[in-house]
Protein backbone atom coordinates (compact mmCIF):
# COMPACT_ATOMS: atom_id res chain seq x y z
CA UNK A 1 0.00 0.00 0.00
CA UNK A 2 2.41 2.65 1.07
CA UNK A 3 4.64 1.77 -2.66
CA UNK A 4 1.39 2.89 -4.59
CA UNK A 5 1.00 5.39 -2.51
CA UNK A 6 4.37 6.70 -3.27
CA UNK A 7 3.77 5.61 -6.96
CA UNK A 8 0.47 8.07 -6.69
CA UNK A 9 1.89 11.36 -5.15
CA UNK A 10 4.12 12.31 -8.06
CA UNK A 11 0.88 12.26 -10.77
CA UNK A 12 -0.79 14.15 -8.36
CA UNK A 13 1.60 16.85 -7.86
CA UNK A 14 2.07 16.95 -11.74
CA UNK A 15 -2.32 16.85 -12.47
CA UNK A 16 -2.40 20.18 -9.48
CA UNK A 17 0.79 21.55 -11.67
CA UNK A 18 -1.38 21.47 -14.71
CA UNK A 19 -4.16 23.30 -13.33
CA UNK A 20 -2.07 25.89 -12.02
CA UNK A 21 -0.88 26.53 -15.78
CA UNK A 22 -4.44 26.18 -17.09
CA UNK A 23 -4.89 29.01 -15.11
CA UNK A 24 -2.31 31.11 -15.73
CA UNK A 25 -2.81 30.66 -19.64
CA UNK A 26 -6.37 31.93 -18.71
CA UNK A 27 -4.95 34.86 -16.59
CA UNK A 28 -2.64 36.02 -19.39
CA UNK A 29 -5.80 35.62 -21.90
CA UNK A 30 -7.26 38.36 -19.29
CA UNK A 31 -9.77 35.41 -18.98
CA UNK A 32 -9.35 35.15 -14.99
CA UNK A 33 -12.27 32.89 -13.57
CA UNK A 34 -11.64 34.33 -9.62
CA UNK A 35 -12.64 37.82 -11.04
CA UNK A 36 -16.26 36.72 -12.02
CA UNK A 37 -18.22 38.42 -9.21
CA UNK A 38 -21.90 37.02 -9.91
CA UNK A 39 -23.54 34.60 -12.18
CA UNK A 40 -27.47 34.16 -12.60
CA UNK A 41 -29.10 31.03 -11.84
CA UNK A 42 -32.75 30.55 -12.77
CA UNK A 43 -32.92 26.80 -12.06
CA UNK A 44 -31.72 24.06 -10.33
CA UNK A 45 -31.09 20.24 -11.00
CA UNK A 46 -33.96 18.79 -8.49
CA UNK A 47 -36.02 21.59 -10.05
CA UNK A 48 -35.77 20.82 -13.93
CA UNK A 49 -36.09 16.73 -13.34
CA UNK A 50 -39.57 17.12 -10.89
CA UNK A 51 -40.78 19.67 -13.15
CA UNK A 52 -39.80 18.57 -16.54
CA UNK A 53 -43.22 18.49 -18.31
CA UNK A 54 -43.06 22.09 -17.74
CA UNK A 55 -39.72 23.01 -18.45
CA UNK A 56 -38.93 20.57 -21.26
CA UNK A 57 -38.12 22.93 -24.59
CA UNK A 58 -37.25 26.03 -21.94
CA UNK A 59 -33.96 27.95 -21.78
CA UNK A 60 -32.34 27.73 -18.21
CA UNK A 61 -29.09 28.64 -16.60
CA UNK A 62 -27.82 26.42 -13.85
CA UNK A 63 -24.40 26.41 -12.21
CA UNK A 64 -22.36 23.83 -9.88
CA UNK A 65 -19.27 21.74 -10.19
CA UNK A 66 -18.52 19.40 -12.77
CA UNK A 67 -17.67 16.13 -11.59
CA UNK A 68 -17.87 13.93 -14.22
CA UNK A 69 -16.96 14.85 -18.54
CA UNK A 70 -17.00 12.68 -21.54
CA UNK A 71 -15.19 14.05 -24.42
CA UNK A 72 -16.03 12.50 -28.27
CA UNK A 73 -14.27 14.76 -31.04
CA UNK A 74 -17.26 17.40 -31.90
CA UNK A 75 -19.40 16.54 -28.85
CA UNK A 76 -19.46 15.92 -25.39
CA UNK A 77 -21.27 15.17 -22.42
CA UNK A 78 -20.70 16.79 -18.96
CA UNK A 79 -22.27 15.99 -14.89
CA UNK A 80 -22.88 19.28 -13.23
CA UNK A 81 -23.69 19.04 -9.09
CA UNK A 82 -25.21 21.69 -7.72
CA UNK A 83 -26.93 21.78 -3.53
CA UNK A 84 -29.94 19.73 -5.16
CA UNK A 85 -28.36 16.86 -7.25
CA UNK A 86 -26.43 16.52 -10.10
CA UNK A 87 -27.63 17.07 -13.84
CA UNK A 88 -26.54 16.23 -16.94
CA UNK A 89 -25.65 18.54 -19.82
CA UNK A 90 -24.75 18.12 -23.68
CA UNK A 91 -22.12 20.12 -24.96
CA UNK A 92 -22.07 20.43 -28.67
CA UNK A 93 -18.95 22.33 -31.01
CA UNK A 94 -21.75 23.33 -33.46
CA UNK A 95 -24.12 24.87 -30.46
CA UNK A 96 -20.93 26.89 -28.43
CA UNK A 97 -18.82 27.47 -31.16
CA UNK A 98 -14.71 26.51 -31.71
CA UNK A 99 -13.18 29.01 -29.68
CA UNK A 100 -15.84 28.02 -26.71
CA UNK A 101 -15.56 24.31 -27.26
CA UNK A 102 -11.92 23.82 -26.78
CA UNK A 103 -11.82 26.12 -23.45
CA UNK A 104 -14.79 23.69 -22.61
CA UNK A 105 -12.68 21.07 -23.27
CA UNK A 106 -9.56 22.25 -21.12
CA UNK A 107 -11.85 22.72 -18.06
CA UNK A 108 -11.61 19.78 -15.16
CA UNK A 109 -13.44 18.06 -12.52
CA UNK A 110 -13.93 19.70 -10.20
CA UNK A 111 -14.66 23.52 -11.72
CA UNK A 112 -17.51 25.71 -11.07
CA UNK A 113 -19.19 26.85 -13.94
CA UNK A 114 -22.24 28.10 -15.49
CA UNK A 115 -24.26 26.37 -18.03
CA UNK A 116 -27.42 28.15 -20.04
CA UNK A 117 -28.96 25.88 -22.79
CA UNK A 118 -32.10 24.03 -23.29
CA UNK A 119 -34.07 21.34 -21.43
CA UNK A 120 -33.91 17.86 -23.44
CA UNK A 121 -34.32 13.83 -22.78
CA UNK A 122 -31.19 12.27 -24.59
CA UNK A 123 -31.96 9.19 -26.79
CA UNK A 124 -30.98 7.17 -23.31
CA UNK A 125 -33.81 8.69 -21.23
CA UNK A 126 -31.59 11.02 -19.36
CA UNK A 127 -32.85 14.60 -18.69
CA UNK A 128 -30.33 16.96 -19.71
CA UNK A 129 -29.34 20.66 -21.00
CA UNK A 130 -27.79 21.52 -24.36
CA UNK A 131 -25.68 23.36 -23.78
CA UNK A 132 -25.55 27.16 -25.74
CA UNK A 133 -23.51 28.78 -23.39
CA UNK A 134 -20.18 27.37 -20.76
CA UNK A 135 -18.53 29.90 -18.82
CA UNK A 136 -16.06 28.71 -15.92
CA UNK A 137 -16.92 30.51 -12.96
CA UNK A 138 -13.85 29.24 -10.46
CA UNK A 139 -11.19 27.07 -10.95
CA UNK A 140 -10.70 24.23 -9.35
CA UNK A 141 -7.08 23.76 -8.72
CA UNK A 142 -7.03 20.33 -6.15
CA UNK A 143 -7.49 16.96 -7.05
CA UNK A 144 -11.15 15.41 -5.96
CA UNK A 145 -11.19 11.64 -4.39
CA UNK A 146 -11.12 9.25 -7.09
CA UNK A 147 -15.09 8.64 -8.15
CA UNK A 148 -15.35 5.19 -7.81
CA UNK A 149 -14.12 4.80 -4.48
CA UNK A 150 -14.78 8.75 -2.86
CA UNK A 151 -14.04 10.08 0.25
CA UNK A 152 -14.35 7.20 2.53
CA UNK A 153 -11.49 7.99 4.90
CA UNK A 154 -14.17 8.92 8.26
CA UNK A 155 -11.25 11.39 9.45
CA UNK A 156 -10.48 13.17 6.82
CA UNK A 157 -14.01 13.42 6.23
CA UNK A 158 -14.62 15.24 9.05
CA UNK A 159 -11.44 17.48 8.44
CA UNK A 160 -12.32 17.98 5.12
CA UNK A 161 -16.23 18.28 5.00
CA UNK A 162 -16.07 20.08 2.00
CA UNK A 163 -14.83 17.88 -0.20
CA UNK A 164 -17.24 15.51 1.63
CA UNK A 165 -20.18 17.13 1.08
CA UNK A 166 -19.39 17.03 -2.68
CA UNK A 167 -18.79 13.73 -3.25
CA UNK A 168 -20.91 11.99 -0.97
CA UNK A 169 -24.57 12.63 -1.44
CA UNK A 170 -26.19 11.38 1.34
CA UNK A 171 -24.44 13.77 3.47
CA UNK A 172 -25.22 16.68 2.12
CA UNK A 173 -28.69 15.15 2.78
CA UNK A 174 -28.24 14.67 5.71
CA UNK A 175 -27.42 18.08 6.58
CA UNK A 176 -29.88 19.49 4.65
CA UNK A 177 -32.63 17.48 7.05
CA UNK A 178 -30.73 18.87 10.14
CA UNK A 179 -31.85 22.28 8.76
CA UNK A 180 -35.00 21.56 7.82
CA UNK A 181 -35.24 19.64 11.51
CA UNK A 182 -34.66 22.73 13.46
CA UNK A 183 -37.22 24.84 11.39
CA UNK A 184 -39.34 22.72 12.16
CA UNK A 185 -38.38 22.72 15.89
CA UNK A 186 -38.64 27.19 15.41
CA UNK A 187 -42.10 26.89 13.50
CA UNK A 188 -43.77 24.43 16.09
CA UNK A 189 -42.77 26.67 19.05
CA UNK A 190 -43.45 29.50 17.63
CA UNK A 191 -46.84 28.48 16.95
CA UNK A 192 -47.36 27.54 20.57
CA UNK A 193 -46.66 31.41 21.35
CA UNK A 194 -42.75 30.56 22.38
CA UNK A 195 -40.55 33.71 22.11
CA UNK A 196 -37.16 32.41 20.78
CA UNK A 197 -34.15 34.31 22.88
CA UNK A 198 -30.78 34.81 22.90
CA UNK A 199 -28.23 34.69 26.33
CA UNK A 200 -24.69 35.18 26.68
CA UNK A 201 -22.06 32.51 26.52
CA UNK A 202 -19.67 34.46 28.26
CA UNK A 203 -20.43 33.78 31.53
CA UNK A 204 -19.24 34.73 35.38
CA UNK A 205 -21.02 31.34 36.87
CA UNK A 206 -21.52 28.53 34.56
CA UNK A 207 -24.65 26.45 35.91
CA UNK A 208 -27.52 25.22 35.09
CA UNK A 209 -25.90 21.52 34.68
CA UNK A 210 -23.32 18.90 35.94
CA UNK A 211 -20.30 19.29 33.91
CA UNK A 212 -17.05 21.17 33.96
CA UNK A 213 -16.90 23.68 31.97
CA UNK A 214 -14.33 25.72 29.42
CA UNK A 215 -12.45 28.76 31.06
CA UNK A 216 -10.71 31.74 29.32
CA UNK A 217 -9.92 35.61 30.22
CA UNK A 218 -11.18 38.96 29.02
CA UNK A 219 -8.56 40.96 28.55
CA UNK A 220 -10.64 44.72 28.87
CA UNK A 221 -12.00 43.04 32.22
CA UNK A 222 -9.09 41.82 33.48
CA UNK A 223 -11.40 38.93 34.78
CA UNK A 224 -11.63 35.10 34.08
CA UNK A 225 -14.85 34.12 32.10
CA UNK A 226 -16.26 31.01 31.51
CA UNK A 227 -18.18 29.65 28.35
CA UNK A 228 -21.59 28.32 29.40
CA UNK A 229 -22.59 24.74 29.93
CA UNK A 230 -26.20 25.54 29.69
CA UNK A 231 -28.95 27.55 29.00
CA UNK A 232 -30.93 27.75 31.85
CA UNK A 233 -30.36 30.08 34.23
CA UNK A 234 -30.43 32.89 31.81
CA UNK A 235 -33.84 31.81 30.72
CA UNK A 236 -35.65 31.29 33.79
CA UNK A 237 -34.64 35.01 34.82
CA UNK A 238 -36.72 35.81 31.63
CA UNK A 239 -39.82 34.08 33.53
CA UNK A 240 -38.87 36.22 35.88
CA UNK A 241 -39.52 39.34 34.42
CA UNK A 242 -42.43 38.19 32.85
CA UNK A 243 -41.94 36.40 29.53
CA UNK A 244 -44.22 33.49 29.99
CA UNK A 245 -43.11 31.10 27.21
CA UNK A 246 -39.40 31.44 26.25
CA UNK A 247 -36.61 28.98 24.31
CA UNK A 248 -33.17 29.00 22.80
CA UNK A 249 -31.44 26.94 20.52
CA UNK A 250 -28.06 27.60 20.49
CA UNK A 251 -24.18 26.25 21.09
CA UNK A 252 -22.73 25.53 24.63
CA UNK A 253 -19.70 24.14 25.66
CA UNK A 254 -18.75 21.16 28.20
CA UNK A 255 -15.02 20.58 29.05
CA UNK A 256 -15.36 16.62 28.56
CA UNK A 257 -14.29 13.44 25.76
CA UNK A 258 -15.30 13.13 22.39
CA UNK A 259 -17.07 9.53 21.56
CA UNK A 260 -19.88 8.83 19.19
CA UNK A 261 -22.55 10.62 21.08
CA UNK A 262 -20.33 13.51 22.78
CA UNK A 263 -18.37 16.75 21.77
CA UNK A 264 -17.21 19.27 23.54
CA UNK A 265 -19.67 22.23 21.40
CA UNK A 266 -23.13 20.79 20.83
CA UNK A 267 -26.36 22.64 20.58
CA UNK A 268 -29.11 22.41 22.54
CA UNK A 269 -32.52 23.70 22.74
CA UNK A 270 -33.89 24.91 26.16
CA UNK A 271 -37.53 26.30 26.31
CA UNK A 272 -39.33 27.35 30.09
CA UNK A 273 -43.25 27.75 30.25
CA UNK A 274 -44.79 29.65 33.24
CA UNK A 275 -47.83 27.56 35.08
CA UNK A 276 -46.84 24.51 34.04
CA UNK A 277 -45.10 21.53 35.42
CA UNK A 278 -43.14 18.42 33.98
CA UNK A 279 -46.73 16.72 32.64
CA UNK A 280 -46.78 19.93 30.67
CA UNK A 281 -43.56 19.24 29.59
CA UNK A 282 -44.38 15.73 28.67
CA UNK A 283 -47.04 16.44 26.14
CA UNK A 284 -45.12 19.21 24.59
CA UNK A 285 -41.63 16.63 23.67
CA UNK A 286 -44.23 13.80 22.41
CA UNK A 287 -46.53 16.40 20.45
CA UNK A 288 -43.12 18.30 19.06
CA UNK A 289 -40.95 15.28 18.34
CA UNK A 290 -44.33 13.49 16.32
CA UNK A 291 -44.63 16.88 14.32
CA UNK A 292 -41.23 16.93 13.12
CA UNK A 293 -40.86 13.41 12.26
CA UNK A 294 -44.16 14.28 9.99
CA UNK A 295 -42.85 17.41 8.48
CA UNK A 296 -39.32 16.09 7.83
CA UNK A 297 -39.49 12.86 7.26
CA UNK A 298 -43.03 12.51 6.31
CA UNK A 299 -43.63 9.66 9.22
CA UNK A 300 -44.09 9.28 12.83
CA UNK A 301 -42.10 5.69 12.36
CA UNK A 302 -38.26 6.07 12.21
CA UNK A 303 -36.09 3.45 11.78
CA UNK A 304 -32.55 4.09 13.32
CA UNK A 305 -29.59 1.46 12.59
CA UNK A 306 -32.12 -0.94 11.40
CA UNK A 307 -34.34 -0.83 14.52
CA UNK A 308 -38.46 0.69 13.87
CA UNK A 309 -39.20 3.57 16.66
CA UNK A 310 -42.57 4.60 16.56
CA UNK A 311 -43.43 8.26 17.64
CA UNK A 312 -46.98 7.75 16.77
CA UNK A 313 -47.99 5.91 19.75
CA UNK A 314 -48.60 7.39 23.07
CA UNK A 315 -45.06 7.73 24.59
CA UNK A 316 -44.35 5.38 27.80
CA UNK A 317 -44.17 6.91 31.07
CA UNK A 318 -42.51 5.40 33.82
CA UNK A 319 -40.46 6.16 37.14
CA UNK A 320 -37.38 5.52 37.61
CA UNK A 321 -38.04 3.44 41.04
CA UNK A 322 -40.20 1.02 38.30
CA UNK A 323 -37.61 1.26 35.74
CA UNK A 324 -35.05 -0.51 38.41
CA UNK A 325 -37.90 -2.73 39.47
CA UNK A 326 -38.71 -4.08 36.08
CA UNK A 327 -35.01 -4.16 34.80
CA UNK A 328 -32.97 -4.93 37.63
CA UNK A 329 -35.73 -6.64 39.79
CA UNK A 330 -35.13 -4.51 43.08
CA UNK A 331 -37.73 -2.70 44.76
CA UNK A 332 -35.60 0.51 45.65
CA UNK A 333 -38.63 1.54 48.18
CA UNK A 334 -37.25 -1.59 50.13
CA UNK A 335 -33.75 0.06 50.35
CA UNK A 336 -33.72 2.77 53.77
CA UNK A 337 -30.42 3.92 53.95
CA UNK A 338 -27.41 4.98 52.02
CA UNK A 339 -25.71 2.09 53.88
CA UNK A 340 -28.02 -0.68 52.12
CA UNK A 341 -27.73 1.22 48.85
CA UNK A 342 -24.00 0.72 48.81
CA UNK A 343 -24.17 -2.36 49.94
CA UNK A 344 -26.52 -3.51 46.96
CA UNK A 345 -24.31 -1.56 45.11
CA UNK A 346 -21.66 -4.26 45.93
CA UNK A 347 -23.34 -6.84 45.61
CA UNK A 348 -24.51 -6.09 41.97
CA UNK A 349 -20.79 -4.70 41.03
CA UNK A 350 -21.69 -1.17 40.65
CA UNK A 351 -18.68 1.34 41.14
CA UNK A 352 -19.70 3.92 44.34
CA UNK A 353 -18.04 7.02 45.28
CA UNK A 354 -17.91 8.05 48.93
CA UNK A 355 -19.96 11.07 48.27
CA UNK A 356 -22.28 9.12 47.10
CA UNK A 357 -25.80 9.25 48.80
CA UNK A 358 -29.09 6.57 48.22
CA UNK A 359 -30.55 8.42 45.45
CA UNK A 360 -26.90 8.96 43.31
CA UNK A 361 -27.11 5.03 43.81
CA UNK A 362 -30.09 4.39 42.39
CA UNK A 363 -29.75 6.73 39.35
CA UNK A 364 -26.28 4.25 38.95
CA UNK A 365 -28.71 0.76 39.02
CA UNK A 366 -30.97 3.08 36.34
CA UNK A 367 -28.10 3.78 34.24
CA UNK A 368 -26.49 0.32 34.79
CA UNK A 369 -29.72 -1.62 33.88
CA UNK A 370 -32.54 -0.06 32.75
CA UNK A 371 -31.22 2.40 30.28
CA UNK A 372 -30.31 0.21 27.22
CA UNK A 373 -33.80 -0.74 27.16
CA UNK A 374 -35.19 2.18 26.28
CA UNK A 375 -35.79 1.97 22.98
CA UNK A 376 -39.46 3.14 22.27
CA UNK A 377 -40.05 6.80 23.36
CA UNK A 378 -40.12 6.47 27.40
CA UNK A 379 -40.52 9.24 30.12
CA UNK A 380 -38.24 8.10 33.04
CA UNK A 381 -40.25 10.18 35.84
CA UNK A 382 -39.39 10.85 39.28
CA UNK A 383 -35.53 11.23 39.68
CA UNK A 384 -34.10 11.25 43.57
CA UNK A 385 -33.34 14.68 44.78
CA UNK A 386 -29.53 14.18 44.96
CA UNK A 387 -28.82 14.64 41.30
CA UNK A 388 -31.61 17.03 40.74
CA UNK A 389 -30.42 20.42 42.42
CA UNK A 390 -32.65 23.06 40.13
CA UNK A 391 -35.95 20.91 40.43
CA UNK A 392 -39.34 20.76 42.53
CA UNK A 393 -39.66 18.30 45.40
CA UNK A 394 -42.61 15.93 44.93
CA UNK A 395 -44.99 17.07 47.63
CA UNK A 396 -45.89 13.93 48.74
CA UNK A 397 -42.29 12.04 48.44
CA UNK A 398 -39.54 14.94 49.55
CA UNK A 399 -36.61 11.92 48.22
CA UNK A 400 -37.67 12.86 44.78
CA UNK A 401 -38.29 15.32 42.51
CA UNK A 402 -40.70 16.03 39.81
CA UNK A 403 -38.18 15.56 36.59
CA UNK A 404 -38.39 13.22 33.58
CA UNK A 405 -35.38 12.52 31.20
CA UNK A 406 -36.95 11.46 27.68
CA UNK A 407 -35.26 7.92 25.96
CA UNK A 408 -35.29 6.98 22.69
CA UNK A 409 -33.03 4.23 21.22
CA UNK A 410 -31.48 3.70 24.71
CA UNK A 411 -30.42 7.56 24.69
CA UNK A 412 -31.55 10.65 27.24
CA UNK A 413 -32.46 13.17 24.16
CA UNK A 414 -34.31 15.75 26.68
CA UNK A 415 -34.23 16.27 30.19
CA UNK A 416 -36.85 18.20 32.24
CA UNK A 417 -38.38 19.80 35.70
CA UNK A 418 -41.09 21.41 37.28
CA UNK A 419 -38.24 23.75 37.89
CA UNK A 420 -37.75 24.88 41.20
CA UNK A 421 -39.17 28.44 42.42
CA UNK A 422 -38.31 28.51 45.93
CA UNK A 423 -35.05 30.87 46.88
CA UNK A 424 -34.81 29.55 50.37
CA UNK A 425 -34.64 25.73 49.08
CA UNK A 426 -32.59 26.79 45.95
CA UNK A 427 -29.75 28.13 48.30
CA UNK A 428 -30.04 25.26 50.35
CA UNK A 429 -29.27 22.97 47.22
CA UNK A 430 -26.46 25.56 45.77
CA UNK A 431 -24.81 25.38 49.19
CA UNK A 432 -25.01 20.96 48.99
CA UNK A 433 -23.59 21.50 45.46
CA UNK A 434 -20.81 23.64 46.86
CA UNK A 435 -19.75 20.76 49.45
CA UNK A 436 -19.41 18.63 46.63
CA UNK A 437 -17.16 20.86 44.49
CA UNK A 438 -14.86 20.91 47.58
CA UNK A 439 -14.86 17.06 47.67
CA UNK A 440 -13.84 17.23 44.51
CA UNK A 441 -16.69 17.35 42.15
CA UNK A 442 -15.50 19.38 39.68
CA UNK A 443 -18.87 18.99 37.87
CA UNK A 444 -21.23 20.77 40.71
CA UNK A 445 -22.62 24.09 40.60
CA UNK A 446 -21.78 27.26 42.60
CA UNK A 447 -24.08 29.35 43.89
CA UNK A 448 -25.41 31.93 41.76
CA UNK A 449 -26.44 35.12 43.95
CA UNK A 450 -28.24 36.99 40.62
CA UNK A 451 -30.49 33.92 40.20
CA UNK A 452 -30.97 33.78 43.86
CA UNK A 453 -32.42 37.19 43.62
CA UNK A 454 -34.53 36.83 40.57
CA UNK A 455 -35.98 34.06 42.55
CA UNK A 456 -36.66 36.67 45.25
CA UNK A 457 -38.03 38.96 43.35
CA UNK A 458 -40.76 35.77 42.60
CA UNK A 459 -41.17 32.96 39.58
CA UNK A 460 -43.89 31.77 38.80
CA UNK A 461 -44.65 27.74 38.76
CA UNK A 462 -42.67 26.69 35.20
CA UNK A 463 -41.45 23.66 33.38
CA UNK A 464 -38.97 23.46 31.50
CA UNK A 465 -36.71 21.27 29.33
CA UNK A 466 -33.42 20.33 27.78
CA UNK A 467 -33.28 19.03 24.27
CA UNK A 468 -29.72 17.31 22.63
CA UNK A 469 -30.58 18.71 19.13
CA UNK A 470 -27.48 16.77 17.83
CA UNK A 471 -28.99 13.57 18.93
CA UNK A 472 -32.30 14.44 17.57
CA UNK A 473 -30.61 14.84 14.66
CA UNK A 474 -28.49 11.34 14.65
CA UNK A 475 -32.20 9.38 15.30
CA UNK A 476 -34.15 10.81 12.39
CA UNK A 477 -31.10 10.86 9.72
CA UNK A 478 -30.03 7.67 10.62
CA UNK A 479 -26.62 9.03 11.77
CA UNK A 480 -24.38 6.51 13.34
CA UNK A 481 -21.71 8.90 15.30
CA UNK A 482 -22.42 13.00 16.73
CA UNK A 483 -19.77 14.15 14.18
CA UNK A 484 -21.65 13.04 11.35
CA UNK A 485 -24.85 15.28 11.97
CA UNK A 486 -21.86 18.10 13.40
CA UNK A 487 -20.68 20.08 10.19
CA UNK A 488 -17.42 20.77 11.33
CA UNK A 489 -17.15 18.56 14.96
CA UNK A 490 -13.89 18.67 16.91
CA UNK A 491 -10.93 17.21 15.78
CA UNK A 492 -7.61 17.05 17.16
CA UNK A 493 -4.71 19.11 15.50
CA UNK A 494 -3.12 16.82 12.86
CA UNK A 495 0.04 17.67 13.88
CA UNK A 496 -0.05 16.99 17.66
Amino acid sequence: MGNNQQNQEPDLNQLRKVRREKLKELQDQNKNPFEITKYDVTAHAAEIKANYDEMEGKQVSIAGRIMQKRVMGKASFCNVLDQSGNIQSYVARDSLGEDAYKAFKRMDIGDIVGITGEVFTTKMGEISIHAEKVELLSKSLQILPEKFHGLTDRDLRYRQRYVDLIMNTDVRETFINRSKIISSIRRYLDAQGFLEVETPMLVENAGGAAARPFETHFNALSEDFKLRISLELYLKRLIVGGLEKVYEIGRVFRNEGLDTRHNPEFTLMELYQAYTDYHGMMDLTENMYRHVAQEVLGTTKIVYNGVEMDLGKPFERITMIDAVKKYANIDWNTVETTEDAVALAKKHHIEVEKRHKKGDILSLFFEEFAEEHLIQPTFVMDHPIEISPLTKKIPENEDYVERFEFFMNGWEMANAYSELNDPIDQRERFKAQEELLAQGDDEANTTDEDFLNALEIGMPPTGGIGFGIDRMCMLLTDSQAIRDVLLFPTMKSIDK
